[in-house]
Protein backbone atom coordinates (compact mmCIF):
# COMPACT_ATOMS: atom_id res chain seq x y z
CA UNK A 1 0.00 0.00 0.00
CA UNK A 2 1.53 3.53 -0.97
CA UNK A 3 1.10 6.56 1.24
CA UNK A 4 -0.16 9.63 -0.20
CA UNK A 5 2.60 11.91 0.14
CA UNK A 6 5.21 9.21 -1.23
CA UNK A 7 7.07 10.93 -4.13
CA UNK A 8 5.65 7.79 -6.87
CA UNK A 9 2.85 9.60 -6.27
CA UNK A 10 3.65 13.23 -6.37
CA UNK A 11 5.16 12.69 -9.77
CA UNK A 12 2.03 10.37 -11.53
CA UNK A 13 0.43 14.25 -10.97
CA UNK A 14 2.74 15.94 -12.75
CA UNK A 15 1.95 16.81 -16.00
CA UNK A 16 4.48 17.32 -18.88
CA UNK A 17 3.84 21.01 -18.86
CA UNK A 18 4.17 21.22 -15.53
CA UNK A 19 7.62 19.21 -16.13
CA UNK A 20 9.03 21.22 -18.26
CA UNK A 21 8.70 24.27 -16.35
CA UNK A 22 10.12 22.44 -13.45
CA UNK A 23 13.23 21.50 -14.89
CA UNK A 24 16.30 23.56 -14.41
CA UNK A 25 18.46 23.49 -17.92
CA UNK A 26 22.14 23.86 -17.21
CA UNK A 27 24.39 26.62 -19.24
CA UNK A 28 25.24 24.70 -21.95
CA UNK A 29 21.81 23.54 -22.55
CA UNK A 30 20.83 27.13 -22.11
CA UNK A 31 23.32 28.98 -24.24
CA UNK A 32 22.05 26.01 -27.59
CA UNK A 33 18.72 26.90 -26.91
CA UNK A 34 18.46 30.75 -26.58
CA UNK A 35 21.02 31.80 -28.27
CA UNK A 36 23.72 34.50 -27.43
CA UNK A 37 22.60 37.59 -25.86
CA UNK A 38 26.42 38.97 -25.39
CA UNK A 39 26.47 42.70 -26.26
CA UNK A 40 22.85 43.52 -26.37
CA UNK A 41 22.74 45.87 -23.30
CA UNK A 42 25.97 47.57 -24.82
CA UNK A 43 23.75 48.57 -27.97
CA UNK A 44 21.07 49.56 -26.14
CA UNK A 45 22.93 51.84 -23.19
CA UNK A 46 24.65 53.08 -26.63
CA UNK A 47 20.99 53.61 -28.35
CA UNK A 48 19.42 55.14 -24.94
CA UNK A 49 23.04 57.55 -24.30
CA UNK A 50 22.40 59.14 -28.26
CA UNK A 51 18.74 59.81 -27.45
CA UNK A 52 19.26 61.31 -24.23
CA UNK A 53 21.93 63.58 -25.20
CA UNK A 54 19.62 65.03 -28.02
CA UNK A 55 17.11 65.04 -26.19
CA UNK A 56 19.57 66.83 -23.51
CA UNK A 57 20.55 69.68 -26.59
CA UNK A 58 17.00 70.16 -27.42
CA UNK A 59 16.25 71.34 -23.83
CA UNK A 60 19.60 73.36 -23.06
CA UNK A 61 20.00 74.71 -26.85
CA UNK A 62 16.30 75.38 -27.45
CA UNK A 63 15.92 77.41 -23.94
CA UNK A 64 18.97 78.90 -24.92
CA UNK A 65 17.02 80.13 -28.31
CA UNK A 66 14.04 80.74 -26.42
CA UNK A 67 16.00 82.56 -23.85
CA UNK A 68 18.00 84.98 -26.94
CA UNK A 69 14.84 85.62 -28.68
CA UNK A 70 12.87 87.29 -25.64
CA UNK A 71 15.98 89.36 -24.96
CA UNK A 72 16.20 90.51 -28.43
CA UNK A 73 12.18 91.46 -28.34
CA UNK A 74 12.95 93.20 -25.15
CA UNK A 75 16.07 95.40 -26.70
CA UNK A 76 14.03 95.89 -29.73
CA UNK A 77 11.33 97.41 -27.45
CA UNK A 78 13.75 99.66 -25.95
CA UNK A 79 15.15 100.63 -29.18
CA UNK A 80 11.98 101.73 -30.57
CA UNK A 81 10.66 103.45 -27.24
CA UNK A 82 14.09 105.15 -27.43
CA UNK A 83 13.42 106.43 -30.95
CA UNK A 84 9.71 107.15 -30.41
CA UNK A 85 11.34 109.96 -27.72
CA UNK A 86 13.15 112.29 -31.26
CA UNK A 87 10.09 114.41 -31.24
CA UNK A 88 9.95 117.72 -32.64
CA UNK A 89 9.43 120.05 -29.43
CA UNK A 90 9.32 123.49 -30.83
CA UNK A 91 6.52 121.52 -33.00
CA UNK A 92 4.87 120.43 -29.71
CA UNK A 93 5.11 123.60 -27.69
CA UNK A 94 3.78 125.56 -30.54
CA UNK A 95 1.03 123.61 -32.14
CA UNK A 96 0.31 120.34 -29.84
CA UNK A 97 1.21 118.18 -32.45
CA UNK A 98 3.09 115.38 -31.48
CA UNK A 99 5.45 114.84 -34.44
CA UNK A 100 8.85 112.20 -34.61
CA UNK A 101 11.84 113.28 -35.76
CA UNK A 102 13.09 111.23 -38.65
CA UNK A 103 16.44 110.02 -39.52
CA UNK A 104 17.11 111.09 -35.52
CA UNK A 105 14.71 108.94 -34.57
CA UNK A 106 16.89 105.79 -36.37
CA UNK A 107 20.15 107.17 -35.73
CA UNK A 108 19.07 106.65 -31.83
CA UNK A 109 17.49 103.40 -31.57
CA UNK A 110 20.30 102.07 -34.19
CA UNK A 111 23.03 103.54 -31.43
CA UNK A 112 21.46 101.77 -28.61
CA UNK A 113 21.13 98.50 -30.02
CA UNK A 114 25.12 99.18 -31.75
CA UNK A 115 25.86 99.83 -27.99
CA UNK A 116 24.28 96.55 -26.92
CA UNK A 117 26.87 94.58 -29.09
CA UNK A 118 24.40 93.89 -32.27
CA UNK A 119 25.30 93.86 -35.71
CA UNK A 120 24.29 97.06 -37.32
CA UNK A 121 24.09 95.03 -40.58
CA UNK A 122 21.25 93.10 -38.26
CA UNK A 123 19.18 96.32 -37.31
CA UNK A 124 16.62 97.76 -39.37
CA UNK A 125 15.06 100.92 -38.17
CA UNK A 126 12.09 102.44 -40.00
CA UNK A 127 8.85 104.41 -39.48
CA UNK A 128 5.85 101.86 -39.48
CA UNK A 129 3.22 104.80 -40.59
CA UNK A 130 2.30 108.44 -38.75
CA UNK A 131 4.72 108.87 -35.66
CA UNK A 132 5.46 104.86 -35.61
CA UNK A 133 8.82 103.25 -34.86
CA UNK A 134 9.35 99.45 -35.37
CA UNK A 135 12.67 98.40 -35.08
CA UNK A 136 13.93 94.63 -36.42
CA UNK A 137 16.59 92.77 -34.68
CA UNK A 138 18.01 89.50 -36.14
CA UNK A 139 20.80 87.62 -34.44
CA UNK A 140 22.68 84.13 -34.17
CA UNK A 141 22.62 81.98 -31.67
CA UNK A 142 25.68 79.14 -30.72
CA UNK A 143 24.39 75.85 -30.80
CA UNK A 144 26.01 74.29 -27.39
CA UNK A 145 25.21 70.01 -27.49
CA UNK A 146 23.09 70.34 -30.84
CA UNK A 147 26.53 71.52 -32.13
CA UNK A 148 28.23 68.05 -31.07
CA UNK A 149 25.81 66.53 -34.17
CA UNK A 150 26.29 69.30 -36.62
CA UNK A 151 23.24 71.64 -35.93
CA UNK A 152 23.65 75.33 -35.27
CA UNK A 153 23.59 77.91 -35.51
CA UNK A 154 20.55 79.53 -35.10
CA UNK A 155 19.22 82.67 -36.11
CA UNK A 156 16.77 84.41 -33.89
CA UNK A 157 15.02 87.63 -34.85
CA UNK A 158 12.67 90.04 -32.75
CA UNK A 159 10.62 93.53 -33.45
CA UNK A 160 8.72 96.09 -31.49
CA UNK A 161 7.47 99.12 -32.37
CA UNK A 162 6.35 101.99 -30.06
CA UNK A 163 4.60 105.56 -30.54
CA UNK A 164 5.62 108.86 -28.68
CA UNK A 165 2.95 109.69 -25.66
CA UNK A 166 3.28 112.48 -24.26
CA UNK A 167 0.80 114.81 -21.72
CA UNK A 168 0.54 114.59 -18.20
CA UNK A 169 -3.54 113.98 -17.59
CA UNK A 170 -3.75 112.92 -20.89
CA UNK A 171 -2.37 111.98 -23.38
CA UNK A 172 -2.18 114.47 -26.27
CA UNK A 173 -2.87 112.83 -29.54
Amino acid sequence: MRRLGSSATRRSHITPCMQACCDVATPAERDRTTGSDQGAISAFVVVIFTALMMLAGLVVDGGNMINARQKIIDDAEQAARLGANQIDEIALRSTGEVVVVWPEAGYEAAAYLAGLGYDPARIDVSPGGPNIVVVEISDTVEAQLLSLIGLGPFDVSGSAQARPAVGILEEIP
